[in-house]
């Protein structure tokens, strides 16, 4: 099973996009997308670097507030039993 973080394009050009998810910028390939990407849209990217999905930003912001959120237990998480 693969988990992918909605990542923001934050520039398009020449058949790929920059993108950046918590705090990572990488360079996606858009040739699985059938339509237009634009600066400001959410994206859904295959380990590959392919994106694969646009996304509605209210979808978007919903998944990486839930994602962030179970990053923050998981650091919780691995404090306990740690002294302090």
């Amino acid at each position: 099973m693969c988990l992918a973080a909605p990542s923001l394009v934050l520039e398009v050009r020449d058949g790929m996009a920059v993108t950046e998810c918590f705090g990572q910028t990488r360079e996606v390939s858009l040739l699985l997308l059938d339509e237009e990407v634009n600066v400001g849209d959410y994206l859904l990217i295959q380990a590959g670097g392919f994106a694969f999905e646009r996304l509605e930003p209210a979808r978007a912001h919903e998944a990486l507030a839930l994602m962030q959120e179970l990053m923050d237990q998981g650091a919780d998480a691995r404090s306990w039993g740690e002294p302090s």
